[in-house]
């Protein structure tokens, strides 16, 4: 097996290199005296950067020291800010939970001022004063529906409920009065009317099971849909005249306007007819209609001994004379007053010499 030159030449030197540094100094030889002394110095140089005996024993007892210690652990404190958003959180855990148990609340029970509260942040939360209208009138069809769950509430629960119903008929009527008279909707008060009278049906419906404590509030709120149902009537049939309300108001709203009523007045400069009426026993055809033909015979086809009839002035018709029309006036002009360019500024120098006149230029 042949090897080539070169490689046999290099693995001839690296082993004498390697015979060369394990030889002792005085068998060295002077083929590699320079790289030899850089091997002796890098040793010396390794040598002198070691510890003594001394400080490696320091080293090792500090390491064993530590490692029998356990180590410091950073004790956590809680910062302000912290403790600020827990208890923002748990605030609002709690009133999310408590608003979501006090659903199905009733007047009298623990959790009824909290639906009622969530009901209040409901509104002010609406935007729009037909959708707060609305809501308040939901709120009060509410309190009717509990009504009939009430059944062995106290007097006081039925009071509440009630006080609470009358508010929010009071607050969504008036509201909702106000935007159809503006606006002129008969649709908002017939709904109106319609839902007190469904609301009417349902309370008469549980006044069986009202204590006697509190039938004089139940009557009151019997009362009061039977207001609204004669309030959206009677301004529904005025909402055509001229005047549909007294400007004056009550729980319920505006009131509406008493007496004939007026009809709205026709805006000056009205509509007039196009064109005068047609005058009786006229002969002249309107413009429109085309003109009769009539057929005329020629004079060298006639006979010619007999006389061509001459037409009448009662038998040709006469077109109608066009409307005489006045050209515009045109508003006189003033006459143009040439203007004259501004005069140029006067400049005056003071007399350089006593009584000398002054400089004038301009």
């Amino acid at each position: 097996m042949g090897v080539p030159g070169w490689f046999s030449r290099g693995r001839t030197e690296s082993e004498r290199f390697d015979d060369a540094i394990n030889a002792s100094p005085r068998q060295r030889p002077d083929e590699f005296a320079e790289e030899l002394a850089l091997v002796g110095a890098l040793r010396e140089l390794g040598q002198a950067g070691d510890p003594d005996p001394a400080t490696r024993a320091r080293i090792r007892a500090e390491i064993e020291g530590r490692i029998g210690e356990p180590l410091p652990r950073r004790r956590w404190r809680p910062r302000m800010a912290d403790l600020a958003a827990a208890g923002i959180a748990l605030i609002l855990g709690l009133g999310g939970l408590t608003l979501l148990l006090s659903r199905d609340a009733l007047p009298g029970d623990a959790l009824y001022s909290v639906k009622r509260a969530g009901e209040v942040t409901s509104l002010g939360l609406t935007f729009g004063d037909e959708a707060k209208a609305e809501k308040h009138l939901k709120f009060a069809a509410n309190r009717v529906t509990e009504l009939g769950r009430m059944s062995d509430a106290s007097p006081s629960a039925y009071q509440t409920a009630l006080h609470d119903f009358s508010g929010d008929v009071r607050a969504g009527v008036a509201e909702l009065t106000e935007l159809a008279t503006t606006s002129g909707n008969r649709t908002r008060l017939t709904t109106l009317e319609s839902w007190a009278q469904s609301q009417s049906r349902q309370l008469e419906s549980e006044q069986a099971d009202v204590p006697a404590s509190a039938l004089s509030d139940f009557r009151q709120a019997r009362l009061l849909l039977d207001r609204v149902q004669q309030r959206s009537s009677a301004l529904g049939s005025r909402l055509s005249c001229y005047q549909i309300t007294t400007g004056t108001t009550d729980e319920l709203g505006l009131l509406p306007a008493r007496g004939a009523c007026t009809q709205q007045p026709l805006p000056p400069g009205g509509s007039t007819p196009s064109s005068p009426p047609p005058v009786a026993g006229s002969s002249v055809p309107p413009t429109d209609s085309p003109l009769p033909v009539r057929s005329v015979s020629s004079p060298t086809l006639s006979n010619p001994g007999t006389p061509s009839p001459t037409p009448t002035s009662a038998e040709v018709p006469h077109p109608p004379a066009p409307p005489s029309v006045s050209p515009p006036i045109t508003a006189p002009t003033p006459p143009r007053i040439p203007t004259r360019p501004a005069p140029p500024p006067v400049v005056s120098i003071p007399p350089l010499l006593p009584g000398l006149p002054p400089i004038v230029i301009g």
